[in-house]
């Protein structure tokens, strides 16, 4: 796996100027012609999630009140990672090319849909992939909860201080509270004043709360509506926390001033994911994740061959790539957790 000795060399570039290098891979992209919209595709899979979603809801109302609505909140938890996936690529402008269409299909899915404030995700989203893994720069490894760097945990006070000694034990258990954590910082963000929309973000986060819970609490007993919500939503955290986790955990970190040029920020600290289509419908192909970096507006179905395309050429300039099977990424998301925790279980701590 890369290191951050490897991100320091390599961040030089190639004596012709590394500036150039992220432009020439980009014209091979375009020759490819990996860049163009993929109607198609999207109005199939667009289709499929929605006739999923409402599937589900139509299940749950069909079977009342019954201890069998545990298997529909299991399915609903997938179609509802999905939905967060679609709501991903919408941002990107994967589907639309305009910014209205993609605002409005984003507030759609997001926030009445799976109850995410579409604008307090794109804000941190967007931060993110304009600094991947910079701990001052990048929200996604800011030491809420977890740390994730040594020089993080030394620090840690709180929460932060108290969970990091035991964060690699706790990781999957903490995820089965992200779907809660998705909605209580959307709420928050409403209190932004760079929130933009701000009626139709906190009019449909309403809306979701009231039809969703109004659902769970008029068809079933109280406490199969809370067995439902709970089931419901730790499952959805989790499987969107094993999505998400993938990609950056574990991969180094960079601070301060080190910032390497666009194609070795972007490259140097993520991870692919090995597998065939499953592995692909599973993270909504966000196992592209080095692709996806670099060309965040590519639609999804052009990631794979432009892996093809991107791992040759970084090779050809001697840029490590790194690609693992998806149990392994786990692995080396957990050992680093565990190994930047351990100021936090020595005899100081």
């Amino acid at each position: 796996m890369t290191t951050s000795v490897e991100i320091e060399g390599a961040a030089a570039g190639p004596a012709g100027g590394s500036g150039s290098d992220f432009a020439r891979l980009s014209r091979r992209i375009v020759a490819a012609g990996l860049l163009e919209r993929r109607p198609g595709y999207y109005v199939v899979r667009l289709t499929l999630v929605t006739a999923a979603f409402a599937g589900g809801w139509g299940a749950f109302f069909a079977l009342g009140d019954s201890w069998w609505q545990l298997v529909v909140a299991a399915f609903l938890a997938v179609v509802f990672a999905q939905v967060a996936l679609v709501t991903h690529d919408v941002a990107h402008r994967q589907v639309f090319r305009r910014r209205r269409p993609s605002e409005i299909g984003g507030l759609l899915f997001g926030n009445l849909g799976v109850g995410m404030s579409y604008g307090w995700w794109m804000n941190k989203h967007t931060r993110h992939h304009a600094n991947p893994n910079h701990e001052e720069l990048d929200p996604d490894v800011a030491p809420d909860i977890l740390v994730w760097s040594r020089e993080q945990a030394r620090v840690a006070k709180g929460l932060p201080r108290f969970i990091g000694r035991y964060q690699a034990q706790l990781f999957f258990p903490l995820l089965t509270l992200e779907g809660f954590n998705l909605r209580v910082s959307s709420i928050r963000a409403l209190r932004s004043p760079t929130m933009k929309h701000w009626g139709s973000e906190a009019g449909l986060l309403l809306a979701h709360i009231v039809l969703y819970l109004g659902a769970l609490f008029l068809v079933l007993a109280p406490g199969k509506a809370l067995a439902f919500l709970l089931v419901h939503q730790a499952l959805f955290g989790v499987y969107l926390g094993c999505t998400f986790a993938p990609n950056h955990k574990g991969m180094p970190t960079l601070t301060g001033g080190a910032r390497p040029d666009f194609l070795r920020r972007q490259v140097l600290t993520s991870r692919n994911i090995r597998g065939g289509a499953l592995i692909d419908f599973l993270l909504g192909g966000l196992n592209y994740q080095i692709e996806h970096h670099l060309f965040p507006s590519m639609p999804t179905p052009h990631l794979r061959r432009a892996q093809v395309i991107v791992r040759a050429y970084c090779a050809e300039i001697g840029v490590p790539y790194h690609e693992t099977g998806l149990v392994r990424s786990y692995a080396e998301a957990l050992r680093h957790l565990r190994r930047v925790g351990e100021p936090l279980r020595g005899p100081r701590a």
